[in-house]
């Protein structure tokens, strides 16, 4: 297994998003944004665009291949499996927003389509995807036309925090672990409260930390620094910090809950290599490895491109951090805010 996503990793990034003699270095630019390798937090909410371009010009290829495409965690029930939670994780959002048939909504930092396409079929809504990854709409657009949507969805490449959209545009907001990318939360609640119609709902998911989280202990933030870099975040944000600032932004928060205290399983069962997995086998021991050695190889025989190494360390590091935090209940990638934008005062 281990040899077969790391031939995919390797076919997958090439000619697609970034050049082979470019890979390495990217790699390196990413890296060095990062706490665990000189950068600091200012430096990256200061370039976070490129941050997170970076980010996802690298890891998108892999990321599809191993996890789907909807690149988000959801909270799971015995029984179920990943992609049958992630898939319940969607209509409870459309739920929640309560999507029906004509209704014009937004998917904030969309991705590549997944969520996108799910919850449009599952709720005959008409949605926008914003994602300012160039690759990620181009691969977006192909799943949409593959899945028969493109009369009911469509892409615009922009900026969450200067949306290219008028006031009072959209029946209805989501972001699926997306705005977790933002440099400032208030700023990017602002801009989705901005193109909201008065009385709808914006649902919001975000990786945070929790109350647990102690930023004196050294082991707490070097297990955020392993989140922030294998993650593309400038920063990771505490769950009350979250709920300030959608009410800052003029949302009444209508919900505010970590899912994962309701989950009957952990959301990072398949990546905890406690566990047996084929997903979770490649953060095992041997798993890493034969990864090492596999992708080492390729890269000597010009295979793969020189840096793929130092991207799946990097892409260990978070799964360590991700798993870790967790289980210490110091961090969740299930926080659900659902907010509203309040009637205008001459319609209240």
């Amino acid at each position: 297994m281990s040899q077969s996503w790391a031939l995919h990793l390797s076919s997958g990034l090439q000619g697609k998003n970034i050049a082979k003699d470019q890979f390495g270095s990217t790699v390196e630019q990413y890296a060095k944004y990062h706490d665990l390798h000189g950068g600091d937090e200012q430096f990256r909410k200061s370039n976070y665009s490129d941050l997170v371009n970076k980010y996802y010009d690298l890891v998108t290829g892999f990321a599809e291949y191993r996890w789907g495409q909807s690149l988000h965690f959801a909270p799971r029930w015995h029984g179920e499996t990943r992609l049958e939670s992630i898939k319940r994780f969607e209509h409870f959002i459309a739920l929640q927003l309560g999507l029906k048939k004509g209704m014009k909504v937004l998917d904030v930092g969309c991705g590549i389509g997944g969520p996108l396409r799910e919850i449009a079929r599952f709720s005959s809504t008409q949605i926008t995807g914003l994602n300012n990854n160039a690759y990620q709409i181009s691969r977006g657009k192909e799943i949409i036309s593959s899945a028969g949507l493109t009369e009911q969805c469509n892409f615009i490449k922009g900026d969450f925090m200067n949306m290219p959209f008028p006031d009072n545009t959209f029946d209805a907001a989501y972001a699926i672990e997306a705005t977790i990318h933002a440099p400032d939360a208030l700023g990017a609640y602002k801009e989705i409260y901005r193109v909201l119609k008065p009385g709808q709902y914006f649902a919001l998911d975000e990786l945070c930390l929790t109350d647990r989280f102690d930023p004196n202990n050294a082991k707490h933030r070097n297990i955020k620094s392993q989140i922030e870099i294998g993650s593309g975040l400038p920063d990771i944000r505490s769950t009350r910090q979250c709920i300030q600032a959608m009410k800052d932004a003029g949302f009444e928060v209508v919900i505010a809950k970590d899912l994962a205290e309701d989950s009957e399983c952990p959301w990072y069962q398949e990546i905890d290599p406690g566990v047996f997995s084929w997903t979770s086998f490649s953060n095992s021991c041997v798993g890493r490895f034969l990864t090492y050695a596999i992708v080492g190889t390729l890269e000597f025989l010009r295979i793969a491109p020189k840096g793929l190494n130092r991207l799946f360390s990097i892409m260990q590091t978070a799964s360590h951090g991700l798993v870790t935090g967790s289980r210490e209940q110091i961090f969740t990638a299930t926080f659900f805010v659902l907010g509203r934008k309040p009637l205008e005062e001459t319609e209240i």
